[in-house]
Order: C-alpha cells, then structure tokens, then sequence
C-alpha cells in the first residue's frame, strides 16, 4: 500500500509538475505558423475572401483611387448590388455588421474560439475637403479669437490651421469626428452608450472603443492641451534653472526652496501665494516637487476656465490663454466632462471596460489628461478605463512612466493599450508646413524600441504589483513573441488576465487565434456600422495597410497553405464547429 501512496503521491506531484512546466512551455510556444489553429474559425469561402482582399490591397492603382472607383462602383451597380459586392469583399473582411444585433453571431464565433471583441462603432462623417475645413475651424477658433484674431498667447502648433483643417488627410484607419453641434455630441454619446450595451450583452469581459473629439468641442482639447504642455514645459525651464535638464521625466525633482525663489523672481505671484500653493496635502512635504506634484497645482482651479492659465516666461505672470471666455464656452466643456463621466459609469454598471482612442498630438495632451482623471475616479478597484500610448511619439516613454507612477502614488489601477500609432503622415507633414518640431521617431525602428521600451516598463510595473494592465495592439509577432517571452521571464501567467493582445478584425489571425486557443486574453478590434457610413473607414483601412499588405506575402501564404491541406484532406466543404 505504501508503494502504492508513494507512487500515487509521485503521479500526481509530477502531474502537479508536468502541468506547471506544460504551462511553462504552452506559454512559450505558440506557433504562429499554424494555419489549422489560426482558421480553424474560417470556412473556406472566408479564405478565399481573405486572399482577394489582401491581395487587392498590394495594387497601389487601387489603393490610391479607393475611394473615387468606390464612388464610381456605386453609381454603376446601384446602391443595393453595391452593398452586397462590399459585404462579399472589404466591408465583410474588416466590419463585423450594420448594427449592434447582427454583430453578435460573429462576437460569439469569435469567443468560442477564445477571442474577445472590442466593439468599435466606426461611423464617421462623410465630409468633403471644404466642409471639413470650415467645420474645423469653427470649433476649434474660440469667441475671443474671433473677435480679436493675434491678441492671445497661443501656440502655432495648438491652433486651428485651414489647410489642416480637414483631419482625414494622411490618417490610418482611425476614425475622425467634426463637431457640429451639442445635439450631434449627445447623438454620438447615445451611440457609444449602445455600443457599451452591445459589448455587455455580446460577452463576458468585452471593451468597448470610444473618442473624445466625439463628445465634444475640439476646441476646448486643442487649448487643454496647449495649457498642459506649456506648464510641463514651463517645470522644464525650472529644472533646467537647477540643472537638471535632459533627465527622465520622473527624476527631475525641484528644490522647493529653489523653486519658490524662482517663482517669486520670475513674479509668478508674491512670496506668500506661492507658499500657499505649495502647502497642499502632498506638496512639499519631501522638500522636492517633480512633474505630478507639479501637474496637480493646474487642478486647484476650480473653473474649468480658470485651468486655461499659462505661466508667461517673458514676464513671469500667470495669464489666461484667451483674454476672454465666454458662459458657453464653460458649459461646452463641462458638458464635455459629463459626457465622459456618463459613458464610463455605464461601462461600470455594465462590466465593460473603456478603451479611449488615441488621436492627433494637439489634441492628445488633453485626450490623456481627461482619460487619467477617469482612471483615477473609476480604476480604484480594478482597471475599468484604458489610455491609449502612441509609441510613435517621441514622448511616449516619458507619458507612460509619469502616469504609471501617479497610479502607484494615488493606488488606482493602471490600465494602458500601446499602439504605434495612426497619424503619421499628417502629423509630420502639419509640423513641417506650421514650424514645429516633428513629434514623431525618426523612423520605424526608433519607434520599435520606443514600444518594447513603453511595454517592458509597464510588464514590470505588473511585476512588481498586479496592479497594472496592458493591452498589446500590435500586428508585429516580433512585438508579440517578445511579450511572451518577457512573461515568462517573470512568471506571469496568462491566467492572470494582466496582458491583453489585441489585433484588428479580418487582420494577422495567425496571430489572435493562436493566442487565443493558448488562453491568453486576446481581443479583435471589431469595427461596425452600416456599409455607406463604414466606407471611410475602409477607404482608410486600405491606405495604413498598404504597407501593411506589402508585407501580408506572409498571411496570404498562410492562407493558400491552410486551403490546399484543407483540400487534400477532402474538406472541401469545411464548416467551423463550435
């Protein structure tokens, strides 16, 4: 009997071992050139459709002219035919349906073979060059501009520029919202609300993706955000009166007795203001102030205009950026802000979590600044609000370990999705033609390390408590296998629900399937609407993914490859089960 115990105890232990080390190795492997697990959820007909489109999208005529030869198609075909040729090609390729209903079947395809969704209800305006412009420059010039263009302290950069105007230009896939009015904003808000309904009824733990440009003015981001920069800007100066310039964002810390001298010399305020300013809660009580000590001075004004103060560097003052800001430019903002707090609460009340989209660099200060008050109201017991990071940006490291450090003083969780990022061509060709510098890396392998660099200092913020999350958004099985890789270094187990992967609907299967059949929480963007509305962002999709198919040789090998062993294997009629 004893034998028996020990050989019993032995079984189970090496099987409690074997499990452990199969973990172990599951995490490492996954093998990304199995094309019976990465379609196992295909038919064969969604094969073929997969390698048409793909291959479409490597001819540049087409690409180029998509949306004129769309255009053209439409009035050839009619409306009707028109439609049912999209579904059978790019919009049932890349879109997962018209409405929030005929979505579902897809959704629970997907789940069944271990994939999540993050809705993303992806109808935009259909505007041309010269509505987008004049719309644009409405909304983003204020009453006191208007009134008196030149008198104001604003930057090149966060102003409204016509031949900009239009935000389309040279933008991957990401949607694009024009403000039209307070009514339009609600509309936008009620459609993001069903969206979150859709992701809580569609399944267990979904997102759902929204943006802020479409919740309110724009005009109020593109000023939020000049006033952040130029206060991050102005502690810069400060630090570097200490010599303490060309540091990580996170090691410049200010000698409070330094900083209040340089204060009150620069005349930003009398000795006793300052002293006042700096006795908050937290403030100085180390003696030092870094960047979120100093971040959080801006939030002590309780109007919302009263935020819009810039330090002047020529004369010391605190000044307002607009001389004047009118009532309804308060409550615009405010009904921005209320906006914002709706939609999360639902997402609350409906166990969705919210994805807030990444958009143009002059608006974006604000975008994040707005999604980390949300994460500090809304993350405290676990991570229902996620920031976007463009790894394309120069500053994205210094973004993401300012703001994972706040979490960590203030205890809410961190929630992140990295990117590379969508608007590079019209970020660059708009810093060239106002005169600011580029905020873009140099090229596609600065902006590679930039991602690996953003994502190791987030894993190891996991590592060290669990309380951060992190959505890897990437096509790139580099970027994933280094992920895992780094995983398994620290033991972090996909269980654990901490590292996300997230690719887009109808791209890199080879990726999501393979990820998602291993038990990792891997998530498809899965864009809908209906087809004439989606038709811009697939005109888009095309365009970021030229690039993209030149280089998708792999995928449509992958695919011919899985066809022909379905062939052989007399599948002809190969129907998914689940």
């Amino acid at each position: 009997g004893s034998i028996h115990l020990c050989i019993f105890r032995s079984t189970v232990a090496s099987n409690q071992t074997k499990n452990n080390t199969d973990a172990q190795t599951r995490k490492i492997a996954i093998d990304f050139d199995n094309t019976h697990e990465a379609y196992k959820s295909k038919d064969n007909i969604e094969l073929l459709r997969s390698l048409l489109v793909f291959k479409l999208c490597t001819f540049d005529f087409l690409v180029d002219k998509n949306k004129e030869l769309m255009d053209l198609s439409k009035k050839v075909f009619g409306k009707r035919l028109f439609e049912r040729l999209m579904k059978m090609t790019f919009y049932g390729q890349f879109v997962a349906g018209e409405d929030h209903n005929s979505i579902k079947p897809l959704i629970h395809k997907n789940q069944a073979f271990g994939v999540g969704s993050v809705l993303d209800y992806s109808v935009e305006e259909d505007l041309t060059q010269e509505e987008a412009e004049k719309k644009e420059m409405d909304s983003c010039v204020s009453e006191a501009e208007k009134e008196s263009p030149g008198v104001d302290h604003r930057e090149k950069k966060y102003k409204a520029h016509r031949q900009f105007g239009d935000r389309r230009g040279g933008v991957v896939s990401a949607r694009t919202y024009f403000y039209a009015d307070e009514a339009k904003c609600d509309a936008q808000m009620e459609t993001f609300l069903n969206c979150i309904k859709a992701s809580g009824g569609a399944s267990v733990d979904g997102f759902s993706a929204v943006k802020m440009t479409a919740l309110g003015r724009p005009q109020f981001l593109l000023q939020f955000s000049e006033v952040l920069v130029k206060w991050r800007r102005f502690f810069n100066l400060l630090a570097a009166q200490q010599g303490k310039s060309g540091m990580d964002a996170l090691e410049q810390k200010l000698e409070l007795e330094q900083l209040k001298e340089s204060l009150t010399k620069l005349g930003v305020g009398n000795k006793d203001d300052i002293e006042n300013w700096f006795t908050g809660e937290k403030l100085g009580s180390s003696g030092t102030i870094d960047l979120l000590d100093w971040n959080s001075l801006i939030n002590d004004r309780t109007k919302i205009s009263n935020l819009l103060v810039i330090p002047n560097v020529e004369n010391g003052q605190l000044e307002p950026l607009l001389r004047k800001f009118t009532v309804e430019e308060e409550k615009q903002m405010k009904r921005m802000l209320q906006r914002v707090d709706v939609l999360a609460k639902h997402a609350v009340d409906n166990g969705v979590r919210l994805m807030v989209d990444a958009e143009q660099t002059y608006f974006q200060p604000a975008i994040s600044r707005l999604t980390l008050e949300m994460q500090r109201i809304f993350n405290r017991e676990k991570p229902i609000i996620f920031n976007t990071y463009q790894c394309y940006l120069k500053e994205a490291y210094d973004n993401v370990s300012v703001d994972v450090e706040l979490s960590r003083r203030e205890g809410w969780y961190f929630g992140a999705k990295l990117v590379r990022g969508a608007y590079m061509y019209q970020e660059r060709s708009r810093a060239e033609e106002i005169g600011y510098e580029d905020p873009i890396n140099p090229d596609y392998e600065a902006t590679n390390r930039m991602y690996h660099k953003c994502l190791e200092f987030v894993l190891e913020e996991i590592d060290h408590n669990r309380k951060a999350n992190v959505m890897v958004a990437s096509h790139n099985e580099d970027t994933v296998k280094f992920t895992l890789g780094k995983m398994n270094e620290m033991g972090l187990s996909p269980t654990e629900k901490k590292v996300y992967f997230g690719q887009l609907l109808g791209m890199c299967d080879q990726i999501s399937f393979p990820l998602g059949q291993a038990g990792f929480p891997v998530y498809k963007y899965v864009p809908y609407g209906p087809v004439n509305e989606v038709i811009p962002y697939l005109s888009r999709r095309a365009l970021e993914n030229r690039g993209f198919m030149k280089g998708s040789q792999r995928e449509r090998s992958l695919l011919w490859k899985e066809l022909k062993r379905r062939l052989l294997n007399g599948q002809i009629l190969y129907k998914p089960v689940y």
